[in-house]
């Protein structure tokens, strides 16, 4: 190259044969964007309507009515009974079957006749009880599973980490007191495992600020729904009831907004923040809650990393027995997805006490989306149609549902 020579062979920064990979400066631009527009937003919003946010109106649903409570005391009834060897394994498993239809149905019972039960009471207890559910029903196979490798007897060796002794080293039937089934019921996990991995000590300064997201986050989910959901759906009802598509369409759009990041708000708060909390407070050491679903390039890839807890559950008590009774792969991975619509529309529709099958629709729809996604599109194009996804089918759902309790609740009394 000559002195004077100011020209080489090379590519535009932009162009894909580049190698050029550093977009830090566009993704902050982006984030300025997002903000700005945002803001807009939510002064349009003040301005319309004024502040709406009122902490006392959700302590007042439990308050103002001593027989608004029983979704709470709801949840703080189950059953569990520890049996070593008293029964055949036929009389424990019939036992157990009895206990978990119990689990599912008797809530579900109890929220549709009591009417005064709210439908987040009812939500609430629900959630509560399905946990429950897979909580009880990987204990029992795990317990079935050790049966089957005729452990016998309880052989506690303490283990060392780091010079200092951690919880002594379970087999089967050892296993099997009150102490630990209340340890399992209570962990941040629905797999049962005889000897859970744990930490070696509680770090205060994490529990604190783990609360402290915890504490801000909620008030945070509360002021947007009341400031900026429940004015967007109250705008929403007429362009339904008139069936004006495009006003609907731009209900929809509008209400994307709120919807999404209130969802991104609640997953931080509950599978990091909450989980966290309660892992660190109970020396849980697997905090695997969540990995990188928001680089999903497909949408089997998002639904078995955004719940983690969830996804080794169906893998491990759902998906892979299947698989060792030779059932075909494709419809071990839609009977998931069919498991997982029916927990959807039940954690719903018994709480609004009606069916509609917006959810079960919405999660069935994945499994068509899920082919056409991982058979046409790749990479970035990929992730954005996840993330589009995640954006306008949210939406859709909320809106269908809204609509069909205000005509049910309202329009038919009127």
């Amino acid at each position: 190259m000559k002195p004077f020579d100011c020209h080489v062979l090379q590519e535009s920064l932009l162009s894909s044969a580049s190698g050029y990979s550093n977009y830090r400066g566009i993704l902050n631009w982006c984030v300025v964007m997002l903000v700005l527009s945002n803001a807009r937003l939510f002064l349009e919003n003040l301005i319309k309507y004024g502040i709406l946010v009122d902490p006392i109106q959700v302590v007042s649903l439990f308050l103002k009515d001593p027989y608004s409570w029983p979704a709470t005391v709801l949840t703080m009834f189950f059953i569990s009974v520890t049996l070593q060897g008293t029964i055949s394994e036929t009389t424990g498993t019939f036992l157990y079957l009895v206990n978990l239809t119990t689990l599912l149905f008797f809530p579900s019972a109890t929220v549709l006749t009591l009417t005064s039960i709210t439908p987040v009471g009812g939500a609430f207890a629900l959630c509560v009880y399905t946990i429950l559910f897979m909580k009880l029903y990987s204990y029992k196979d795990v317990n079935m599973w050790c049966r089957e490798i005729r452990h016998t007897k309880a052989r506690p060796s303490v283990a060392q980490s780091n010079g200092s002794a951690v919880h002594a080293h379970v087999s089967y039937p050892g296993n099997l007191t009150h102490r630990d089934i209340y340890y399992f019921v209570f962990a941040p996990t629905l797999c049962y495992e005889l000897n859970f991995p744990r930490s070696p000590r509680i770090r205060k300064s994490f529990l604190l600020r783990r609360l402290f997201e915890m504490l801000f986050f909620i008030q945070l989910l509360i002021g947007l729904v009341q400031q900026w959901m429940v004015p967007t759906i109250q705008n929403s009802m007429k362009p339904f009831q008139d069936m004006d598509f495009s006003r609907m369409i731009e209900r929809m759009l509008k209400l994307a907004v709120p919807n999404h990041l209130i969802w991104l708000i609640f997953f931080y708060w509950f599978f990091h923040s909450s989980m966290n909390f309660v892992a660190e407070l109970m020396r849980f050491g697997d905090r695997e809650f969540y990995q990188d679903w928001w680089n999903s390039e497909t949408i089997t890839y998002f639904w078995s990393n955004w719940n983690i807890p969830v996804h080794k559950w169906c893998l491990r008590h759902f998906y892979k027995p299947l698989m060792r009774r030779g059932v075909n792969k494709w419809v071990a991975q839609t009977a998931i997805f069919l498991v997982s619509a029916f927990f959807h529309e039940y954690l719903v529709s018994v709480p609004l006490k009606m069916f509609r099958l917006w959810a079960f629709m919405g999660m069935m729809s994945q499994i068509p989306l899920a082919w056409f996604v991982g058979r046409f599109l790749r990479g970035n194009y990929g992730n954005a149609a996840v993330w589009i996804s995640l954006i306008i089918g949210q939406p859709i759902a909320v809106l269908m549902y809204v609509h069909d309790f205000y005509v049910l609740h309202y329009v038919s009394q009127s």
